[in-house]
């Protein structure tokens, strides 16, 4: 097997996590690609390193160029989701590590700069050293290390500090989301979140979708029950595993309509993250077609 396919997985895993988009990860190996096959293979000692070397500073590039188009962006801005736990996604394993893809960690990794972004990605995803680290961004040992720590502090800082739940009790607790949404039961919903709830909408100018977040129960619940009385009816809603977590799928007549993750802890559903611009749906659309049907995602 060809050095690239056999890495392809641990490439496209750094392109995605340094980027937060599969479109342009895709685009970052292409490109990556085209440069391998122009190497002198014979002056390649390590086509690893050489191969992670091109990727991290594509994705740099890649990066520094979308910050700066993000500043026009309509309305929030959410990470593009990759759907995972199914064999058929197998090319996708190094990405459906859970820790260091999640996509509350993919939004932490927002706030770091791309230097910062490739040390954390590079050492806490995929275990580089620190002398490799600096290898492959064109640093020092010492930069490396100081670059790592900077973000290491400010994704810790960020990050909500709250009793993880598991899959079974997520699930219970979305099953009453839903129930009490569908049913349009305000209090029943605002009893389900938490008091500082928030919930975003990615809609990219492209949909119908809030273009500021929305915060507090009674705002959150009153806005969910408006939105699905009104769109309710135009999409299925389904469980699914995307970024390694447990997730919420809509399937329309034309296929994958939005990705929504719902962060719940001890007080009830804390944060509401929904993916609908079709741009940073087409991804994972594009691995729905490799199963035949939306509906074989449902567990």
């Amino acid at each position: 097997m060809d050095d690239f396919e056999r890495l392809r997985g641990r490439l496209f895993g750094i392109a995605y996590r340094m980027t937060g988009a599969a479109t342009d990860a895709e685009e970052i190996l292409q490109d990556a690609w085209l440069r391998w096959q122009d190497a002198d293979r014979t002056a390649v000692r390590d086509p690893d390193a050489y191969l992670a070397k091109i990727v991290t500073n594509l994705s740099i590039k890649q990066l520094t160029s979308a910050r700066a188009r993000r500043e026009l962006y309509v309305g929030e801005w959410l990470p593009e989701p990759v759907l995972t736990g199914r064999t058929e996604f197998d090319a996708l394993e190094v990405v459906a590590q859970r820790d260091s893809v999640s996509f509350a960690l993919l939004l932490l990794l927002e706030r770091l700069t791309p230097a910062e972004r490739a040390a954390y990605v590079l050492h806490e995803a995929f275990g580089y050293s620190h002398r490799e680290v600096a290898e492959l961004i064109g640093t020092t040992d010492a930069n490396a290390r100081q670059l790592l720590s900077r973000a290491r502090k400010r994704v810790t800082a960020d990050s909500r500090r709250q009793q993880a739940v598991d899959r079974a009790e997520w699930r219970e607790l979305v099953d009453r989301f839903l129930a009490a949404a569908q049913s349009g039961e305000v209090e029943q919903l605002e009893r389900l979140l938490a008091e500082d709830v928030v919930s975003t909408a990615d809609g990219g100018g492209k949909v119908i979708a809030a273009r500021n977040p929305v915060v507090g129960r009674i705002m959150v619940a009153r806005y969910l029950i408006g939105t699905l009385q009104k769109f309710g009816a135009g999409f299925v809603l389904r469980f699914a595993e995307a970024n390694g977590e447990p997730a919420l799928v809509a399937e329309g007549p034309d296929g994958l309509m939005a990705v929504c993750f719902v962060e719940a802890g001890p007080q009830g559903v804390s944060d509401l993250r929904f993916v609908l611009n079709p741009d940073k749906l087409a991804f994972a659309g594009a691995q729905v077609s490799q199963i035949g049907r939306l509906s074989d995602l449902s567990w």
